[in-house]
């Protein structure tokens, strides 16, 4: 016979689909719609003006075993590889944490074109850009930036720096992009509603489900959370 669930196993769950899912779900799978939304907050971040949802090539790395990343998109574009991550905590290893992620997809991306690294020339690689947008409750600045070599034990670069670049979506910041990204600007409706639900004292479970209420009946995302596999 099945188990059934308690309480706070039940809460815990809730929580988890929408604080580690939802990001992912709307803009990091392989469906068309993904890929429209995709592209439209790539475009709001780059101020481009891309039309092909399929010129962003999915690369995110799933199973991954020694590095815990939930929520990574990565995807190529041209010559640029990206990795978006969401986060509603502050966590100061983002850095380390991104440049872990983008050997392995180095790593890839060099054998996928058999390129050899004892060759004498040259390997071309795509340039990295690492994006962790922010809506947690910290008092961040609209943008800002995480480095590297503020974690190095010796305090010294020697010339070595690797970079996240947060960007605050939490409140009122950053309207003007969640402006041009109509999905962006669903996704922080739907994350704020949840957030002001249990600053009121809420149940967590009860405070998702109002939340959930609120994006249908708003048509947030197009109807997108009347669909419930996101949450399976």
């Amino acid at each position: 016979m099945k188990k059934k669930k308690n309480t706070n196993e039940k809460a815990a769950s809730v929580n988890r689909q929408y604080k580690d899912r939802l990001f992912k779900a709307i803009f990091g799978r392989n469906t068309k719609q993904s890929k429209i939304w995709r592209l439209n907050l790539y475009n709001a971040l780059n101020n481009t003006d891309y039309k092909n949802p399929d010129l962003l090539k999915l690369t995110t790395i799933e199973n991954v075993i020694y590095i815990t990343m939930k929520n990574d998109i990565s995807f190529l574009i041209g010559s640029q590889m990206n990795l978006y991550e969401q986060q509603l905590s502050y966590n100061p290893n983002m850095p380390l944490r991104g440049f872990l992620y983008f050997a392995q997809l180095y790593q890839m991306n060099i054998t996928e074109r058999d390129e050899d690294l004892s060759s004498n020339k040259y390997i071309r690689i795509p340039g990295p850009k690492f994006i962790v947008f922010y809506n947690g409750d910290r008092n961040f600045p609209d943008r800002s930036e995480m480095r590297l070599s503020d974690a190095f034990e010796n305090g010294g670069t020697e010339g070595f720096e690797w970079t996240a670049t947060v960007i605050n979506i939490g409140g009122n910041h950053n309207e003007g992009l969640q402006k041009k990204c109509k999905p962006l600007y669903d996704y922080c409706s739907y994350v704020n509603r949840v957030k002001q639900n249990l600053k009121a004292n809420m149940a967590k479970e009860k405070a998702v489900e109002e939340a959930l209420s609120y994006a249908i009946k708003n048509n947030l995302l197009e109807g997108y959370f009347k669909n419930k596999k996101w949450r399976s």
